[in-house]
């Protein structure tokens, strides 16, 4: 389960150029991409990826990521190696994967996992833990603050609701919504004008789905183009929703036959949000064709 998990994520090992043989070691027990130290690295990093190791002293790590993060759900996790893979340090994101894969250095090339959230600690899981297990996503994710304080001292009860019903709620409740694991798991194909926001990518999905009688939970991920590996407010999107995003290459697309003709033709490809989401569906079955939503356009297939 959790090796599956960790393949999923897109994982860079940020290296200096002296150490390149401990970076490849790490590359060769869990995969990932190195990245030879560079000034612009980092951001690079928190653009492209989905977890960051980085083979050097902590204090450097702190001083280059301090003017890349956000909160814990837009940044991706950060696990710290000394050049002697001794110790995994998990300094950014424990709860999103850091935890996990500094165990599984651990447990691949001996490096000892350094583990500070408090959850963990204790011995306690926390409101992410949960969701794991469960496979759900978390809708509110404010409430987490809450509940992992309370969940240090004593165990909450996981109450499953099923509809149709009305639920009010306090902050101390977090909402988890399972994935689909029925015939409804869906993929979004996406495509962006360029430097578009978080905010337009998350309410063209939210009117997407609407209009076509999904809902978030149905999702299995989102997939774009390779030349979308930098467009910001789709990767912060993605990130805030918790879907994996994947990104479809030019001769993947020119292998899909879309039914609607695309301006992504002047530079060079069939199409996008309907390409990609075929590509990357189970079926190949186009559920909606692509809609713009202002400077999004989107399609979903199964």
């Amino acid at each position: 389960m959790e090796s599956e998990q960790l393949i999923e994520k897109k994982v860079a090992i940020i290296v200096f150029e002296r150490d390149f043989g401990t970076a490849a070691k790490i590359q060769e027990a869990i995969g990932g991409e190195i990245l030879v130290y560079n000034k612009g690295v980092f951001e690079q990093a928190f653009k492209q990826f989905n977890i960051v190791i980085a083979i050097m002293a902590t204090g450097i790590v702190v001083r280059k990521i301090a003017p890349l993060v956000k909160d814990k759900w837009e940044s991706p996790p950060v696990v710290v190696v000394d050049n002697g893979l001794n110790f995994a340090i998990p300094l950014l994101g424990g709860h999103h994967g850091g935890n996990r894969l500094a165990r599984k250095l651990w447990e691949k090339i001996g490096c000892l996992p350094v583990i500070t959230t408090a959850t963990e600690v204790k011995g306690r899981i926390s409101v992410e833990g949960i969701a794991e297990k469960l496979k759900a996503n978390i809708l509110n994710k404010s409430s987490t603050k809450n509940l992992n304080v309370i969940l240090l001292e004593e165990d909450v009860p996981v109450l499953e609701i099923r509809g149709p019903k009305i639920v009010v709620i306090d902050e101390k409740v977090s909402i988890l919504k399972k994935e689909s694991t029925d015939n409804r798991s869906i993929v979004l194909g996406i495509g962006t004008r360029k430097n578009v926001t978080k905010e337009e990518v998350l309410e063209a999905i939210s009117e997407a789905l609407k209009l076509s009688g999904f809902d978030m939970g149905d999702v299995k991920e989102i997939a774009t183009a390779d030349i979308k590996q930098e467009e910001k407010g789709l990767l912060e999107a993605a990130s805030y929703l918790s879907k994996k995003l994947s990104f479809v290459s030019p001769e993947e697309i020119d292998g899909v036959k879309a039914p609607s003709k695309s301006k992504a033709e002047l530079v060079g490809l069939k199409g996008v949000a309907e390409p990609c989401a075929l590509v990357r569906s189970s079926e190949k079955k186009l559920l909606m064709r692509k809609k713009v939503f202002g400077r999004v356009t989107v399609a979903i297939a199964r």
